[in-house]
């Protein structure tokens, strides 16, 4: 199943605006990119609950609990280049998924999960990135493509940047362009594809016809320009411009009209047709990071993005992070997220939608909501990798805890580890 919490690969490009320096035959030694293999070990453990379900028609239980892991491994092929493989596996189960087929239950209830296959899914990801630098280390570019399934999607994506470094590298412009070509394997909410629709009630006649199509295709511009202002002070602005095609709602996620008669098979009311909203839509985000160092013990790092699209969402995002340096190896970083959002012209409610409207969701995501996010980390570093695995070194654990809680009642926790290991 395909849920929140955002995916990701690129499309290739011959950006020509900078060639390498010539090589100086004096020079009998070029520092490395990357000095030798790095991996990298992630793990995170995801809780939500909430009573806005999609899958329900805008109520139920939001019940989701997913396990990832990744492993990251950059490997230089030679001075200049380097190879990182991206590969990842995420399980979750989901009280509300498991509602597109409630009826294996003697009582249904958009409240508690069903029994069903849909109440559990993984996700499976590959991405391949290759870099290369220039010999005065000014100049990069780097292409990817990337792959990712789960039960009823699949993604492919490619793509690639460039970026640039002068004004003796404290100033750096960046662009990257991305594409993802992805295909739904449609699964829709169980009494409408039952056929018989009378089974559930005499009077049960649902505004449904399956999809024509299962293409979705997203495609990005990102745009980055950093500037070092003082020895203490960076910013960086950044914009993208995003593109999407083809079918951009979920096929699962019900809708109950408020001029339908209403028809239930227990406690569950049937839908009355599934999501619909527009083929394309058009996102422009822009955003500013600014980093100051107050002392050798404390940072401050700050994030605003301002976003907005033709479906008329438009939202605000805020944060800080600051990592306080207890020692040498020790460092905490507490943080704050708020985010807020009006809601799209698309969204209505829990029955508050009429059949006649063209376009229609109950999606709370695209509802006006403002999240608060808070959150603390550890990371412990060791530059000496004293902490042998075979022929690898540890370099760093970092544990990060978070607390989300949004207006329309969702609440999430998200626990995350990270280790690097560099070969010796």
């Amino acid at each position: 199943m395909r849920y929140s919490l955002l995916i990701l690969a690129l499309i290739i490009t011959s950006f020509g605006f900078s060639q390498e320096s010539e090589k100086d035959s004096t020079v009998v030694f070029k520092k490395r990119v990357l000095e030798s293999t790095e991996v990298d070990f992630l793990l995170s453990y995801y809780k939500q609950d909430g009573v806005h379900s999609s899958v329900s028609g805008g109520i139920g239980s939001e019940e989701l609990t997913d396990i990832a892991s990744t492993i990251v491994i950059a490997m230089p092929l030679d001075d200049d280049s380097v190879l990182t493989v991206d590969a990842g596996i995420s399980a979750y189960t989901s009280a509300s998924s498991s509602n597109i087929n409630p009826f294996d239950s003697k009582n249904p209830t958009p409240w508690q999960s069903s029994s069903g296959a849909s109440e559990q899914d993984v996700l499976a990801s590959l991405v391949l990135n290759y870099s290369h630098s220039s010999d005065d280390r000014n100049f990069l570019w780097n292409a990817d493509v990337s792959f990712s399934n789960e039960y009823d999607y699949t993604s492919f994506g490619f793509g690639g940047g460039v970026s640039k470094l002068f004004n003796n590298k404290n100033s750096e412009i960046s662009i990257k362009v991305n594409a993802y070509l992805d295909q739904w394997r449609p699964i829709y909410p169980k009494e409408l594809t039952d056929g018989n629709y009378s089974s559930y009630t005499p009077l049960y006649v649902p505004k449904f016809e399956k999809w024509d199509s299962t293409a979705r295709n997203s495609y990005s511009a990102s745009f980055g320009f950093s500037q070092v202002l003082t020895k203490k002070s960076q910013v960086s602005i950044f914009f993208d411009v995003l593109q999407q095609e083809g079918k951009l709602s979920s096929p699962y996620h019900r809708i109950h009209f408020g001029d339908m008669t209403d028809s239930f098979f227990g406690e569950f009311k049937l839908a009355d047709a599934i999501e619909k909203l527009p083929k394309t839509r058009f996102k422009l985000p822009i955003g500013l990071r600014w980093n100051y160092f107050v002392s050798e013990k404390l940072i401050v790092r700050t994030y605003y993005r301002y976003y907005t699209d033709d479906w008329d969402l438009k939202a605000h995002t805020a944060s800080i992070e600051l990592p306080i340096k207890l020692s040498d190896k020790f460092t905490v970083f507490p943080m704050y997220r708020y985010y807020t959002q009006t809601q799209s012209k698309y969204f209505a409610p829990f029955e508050k939608h009429i059949s006649t409207e063209e376009f229609y969701t109950s999606d709370y995501d695209l509802s006006t909501f403002d999240a608060n996010q808070y959150g603390f980390g550890v990371s412990y570093s060791d530059i000496f990798t004293s902490s042998k695995i075979w022929k690898f070194g540890m370099k760093n654990i970092d544990f990060r805890f978070n607390h989300y809680d949004r207006s329309d009642g969702l609440k999430a926790n998200i626990v995350t580890f990270g280790f690097k290991f560099v070969m010796q």
